[in-house]
C-alpha cells in the first residue's frame, strides 16, 4: 500500500490514526517519544509489528533531542526510555524484540554521545525496513497455499495497517492478489474495537480486492454454508509450543474452521515467535471495560456499570493450525514439531 503507517522524518515520526479509519485518514507528527507511546496504548499505532516498529522510532526520537554530553548518563536515560515503551502493551512480541534489539546496542556501546544517537537512529529505521522486506516474504512463502478462486477468511487486522508495510496475513493475500489469482475475502467485523470493519475492510477495498464483512458471530453460518475455503491470520505472539496468540476471538474461529474441515493459517514474521515463555506464562493483555460497554467510545450499549471481561488476544493451541508461514519457511502440521526447525 502507498499509506505509511507509521515513518521516521528525521527527528519527528508520523503515522496514521487508525482509531479515526475508515471515516478520516489523519496523520500525526510528533518529536515526543511519549506522545508515540500514548498512540501505542491508546491504539492510534497498533498491530505487533507496527508496535515494535514505533517503539524503535520512539527511542530514537528520546536519542535525536538529547542534550547531554555525558554517554553515561545518555545510556540510562535510553534505557528508562525503553522501560517506558516495554509498559505500553505486554501481549505483542515484536515490542520486546525490537526493544530488545536496541538495548543490546546501548549497553554494550562504548563510544560518545553523538555516535550513540546515530547508532540508536540507524537500528530504529533497520527494523522498520526489516519489517517490509519479512512481509513480503511471507507473502511469497504463502502464495502456494491460495487457490484461483479461493474465499479467505481473516480476523482483525494483520495488514500494512498493523506492520511498516504490506502486511501478514494480507500480504499473502496481496501476493495471491497480485499473482493473478482471483480471491475474494470475508472480514469479521472483530469486536470491540472493529479493526476488522474499519481497518481491513478499508484496506482491501483501496486496493480493489473483494471483501464481504460480517459480524463475529456469522463465521459457524458461513462456514457451514461452504462459503469459506481458507482462513488467514496473523498473530501477537506463537510459542515454540505451537500455541498462537492472536484477537480475541481467533481461538473460537479456529474450532469451527476445524469442525468443517476448513485450513486455518497464520502469518507472522519470526520476530513473533517468543522462544521462552510457556502457555500457562502468557500475560493476556486486558483492556478499558469501556471499550464493550460502549462502541468506539461514543454509543453506550449496555448498563454503564455492568462488569466486563476485556481481554484483547486469546490463546490457539497448535491441533488447531494447519500451517504457520514465516518469511524463512513454512511449519506444517503437526505445527509444535516443525515450527522449532524454523525458528532454529
Amino acid at each position: 500500500m502507498e499509506v505509511k503507517t507509521v515513518e521516521w522524518l528525521d527527528g519527528k515520526v508520523r503515522w496514521l490514526n487508525t482509531m479515526l479509519l475508515p471515516k478520516e485518514e489523519v496523520y500525526v507528527e510528533t518529536s515526543d517519544y511519549e506522545r508515540i507511546a500514548v498512540a501505542i496504548e491508546k491504539l492510534e499505532i497498533r498491530g505487533a509489528p507496527a508496535i515494535g516498529v514505533a517503539a524503535a522510532f520512539g527511542i530514537a526520537l528520546a536519542a535525536y533531542n538529547y542534550s547531554s554530553a555525558n554517554v553515561d548518563t545518555f545510556k540510562s536515560f535510553l534505557l528508562r526510555v525503553i522501560e517506558r515503551f516495554a509498559r505500553t502493551r505486554p501481549t505483542a512480541v515484536n515490542l520486546f524484540w525490537a526493544l530488545d534489539r536496541v538495548k543490546s546496542l546501548i549497553i554494550n556501546y562504548s563510544g560518545d554521545v553523538d555516535g550513540l544517537k546515530g547508532l540508536v537512529i540507524r537500528e530504529a529505521i533497520k527494523i522498520y525496513e526489516y519489517d517490509i522486506e519479512v512481509n513480503r516474504k511471507i507473502g511469497i512463502n504463502g502464495l502456494k497455499y491460495i487457490d484461483d478462486g479461493d474465499v479467505i477468511l481473516t480476523h482483525c487486522n494483520a495488514g500494512a495497517l498493523a506492520t511498516a508495510g504490506y502486511g501478514t496475513a494480507l500480504g499473502v493475500i496481496r501476493a495471491a492478489w497480485y499473482s493473478g489469482r482471483r480471491v475474494e475475502v470475508i472480514a469479521t467485523e472483530t469486536r470491540p474495537v472493529l479493526q476488522g470493519a474499519r481497518l481491513t475492510v478499508w484496506e482491501l477495498s483501496k486496493e480493489g480486492i473483494p471483501v464481504k464483512l460480517i459480524t463475529d458471530n456469522m463465521v459457524g453460518y458461513v462456514m457451514s454454508r461452504g462459503l469459506v475455503s481458507k482462513v488467514i491470520v496473523g498473530a501477537d505472539r506463537i510459542l515454540l509450543s505451537g500455541h498462537v496468540i492472536n484477537k480475541i476471538g481467533t481461538y473460537t474461529i479456529s474450532a469451527v474452521a476445524s469442525r468443517h474441515g476448513i485450513p486455518f493459517l497464520v502469518a507472522a514474521p519470526k520476530s513473533t515467535i517468543d522462544p521462552k515463555t510457556k502457555v500457562d506464562e502468557v500475560v493476556i493483555e486486558e483492556r478499558d471495560p469501556d471499550e464493550v460497554r460502549y462502541v468506539l467510545g461514543k454509543t453506550l450499549i449496555t448498563l454503564p456499570n455492568v462488569e466486563v471481561i476485556n481481554p484483547a488476544f486469546d490463546i490457539t493451541p497448535p491441533e488447531l493450525i494447519s500451517t504457520i508461514i514465516t518469511e524463512d519457511g513454512v511449519a506444517e502440521k503437526p505445527v509444535d514439531i516443525n515450527l522449532p526447525r524454523i525458528f532454529k
